[in-house]
């Protein structure tokens, strides 16, 4: 979306059309590291992970314990008695995996932490720009904090702080 927006705004000033557009260039990762809030809600997040990490671990773990038991003890285990403990296995693992999606998955625990964490603070952020963006009439506002599109910009068009200004 980012690129499309550089190629229109230099396509319009190819064309002599853009020079009466006033923007300006933020960082909006500066932005959110500014806001204590935010940083507390990834130190959350972080340590929410790593526990949700462990408890995955532990659950593979259990799962490989349960096939190098089986290994060991496979050639004395009677056919019937095998097919039931490797279908053990199986099922242990797919509940491990099962558990893995639903704490780390597109929709799991920890994606909904994120949002109910970070959504809000993303939220009073954009309305934030919004206003000072019309408050200074700025017809676009520019992020340079993840875009490699944007290959120069001059201190002059940069708005971070005083967008950081404007949130304390």
């Amino acid at each position: 979306m980012k690129r499309i927006i550089l190629t229109a705004i230099f396509a319009l000033a190819t064309l002599g059309l853009a020079s009466a557009q006033k923007f300006c260039v933020i960082d909006s990762e500066k932005v959110f590291k500014s806001l204590n809030e935010y940083n507390q809600a990834m130190t959350t997040l972080d340590e929410l992970g790593k526990s949700y990490q462990t408890e995955v671990d532990n659950k593979f773990k259990a799962v490989e314990s349960l096939y190098n038991n089986y290994m060991e003890q496979r050639a004395s285990l009677s056919a019937s008695t095998r097919a039931s403990v490797e279908q053990q296995i199986l099922q242990k693992e797919e509940e491990a995996q099962k558990y893995q999606e639903e704490v780390f998955g597109e929709e799991g625990t920890l994606m909904k932490k994120r949002l109910e964490l970070i959504k809000p603070i993303q939220e009073r952020v954009f309305k934030a720009i919004e206003l000072f963006a019309k408050m200074y009439g700025f017809d676009l506002v520019l992020d340079k904090s993840s875009n490699a599109s944007i290959l120069f910009s001059s201190s002059a068009v940069d708005c971070t702080e005083q967008i950081i200004a404007t949130l304390k």
